[in-house]
């Protein structure tokens, strides 16, 4: 019985995502989160330009909330949140990849281009692989990859984060997926001396020299008298 709640819930929210992604479909959105509260479900929109998601005056905000009233859904609270970092964002990646596509930009061009945006944001590695009609009748695939790049098990679920987008220009449906590793939670961590703890050990250090300075000139009178 609990699974067919879960089936049900994953259901809902897929359905639910997709609608939303087709009224922005002129917007660059990343990720969508999607909370079931006590209050109602809480809609978290994350986008490069949250002007044109929220329309003139909340205009565009409060049609789509009358919308997911109709398909059953009860008081949904919807939050719009800028991107900082666009060229982080996987599937904002692969959406203007997709655009750039659509135009008929070359293919590889547009790889190695965003690659590099990607790799200057910040990214540990980058991998971006375009497959469809893109030169031809015949399909074929272009990948581009750099940095380092986890594919498998925990690491690639916590640190690989994934985007995808279609473009549609004339010659058929091309799919754009971009990985992008966020972090590297792989690293050794390099455990630095407190600053408190360095300064401590250098004015030992010179007490040390000091006192050392003070004790030879003394063995030396010792000597002499002897």
């Amino acid at each position: 019985m609990k699974e067919r709640i879960f089936i049900k819930k994953a259901k809902e929210q897929i359905q639910l995502e997709e609608m939303l992604r087709k009224e922005f479909a002129d917007v660059k959105c990343g990720l969508i989160e999607i909370a079931y509260t006590p209050l109602g479900v809480r809609v978290i929109i994350h986008t490069t330009s949250p002007g044109l998601v929220i329309g003139h005056g909340g205009d565009k905000i409060r049609e789509v909330s009358e919308k997911l009233r109709k398909l059953g859904i009860a008081n949904p609270q919807i939050d719009v949140q800028k991107i900082s970092n666009p060229d982080m964002d996987p599937m904002i990646v692969s959406q203007s990849i997709a655009a750039a596509m659509t135009r008929g930009m070359n293919v590889k061009k547009i790889g190695h281009y965003y690659l590099d945006r990607v790799m200057r944001a910040g990214a540990i590695g980058c991998e971006i692989v375009i497959k469809g009609k893109i030169s031809g009748e015949k399909a074929r695939s272009e990948r581009f990859i750099a940095g380092y790049l986890k594919k498998c098990g925990e690491p690639a679920m916590r640190d690989v984060i994934k985007g995808v987008a279609t473009a549609l220009p004339k010659l058929g449906t091309i799919g754009i997926t971009t990985h992008i590793m966020i972090t590297h939670s792989d690293r050794r961590i390099i455990v630095e001396r407190p600053q408190v703890a360095v300064e401590k050990m250098e004015a030992a250090q010179v007490e040390a020299e000091k006192v050392e300075a003070v004790a030879k000139p003394e063995a030396k009178t010792e000597a002499k008298t002897e």
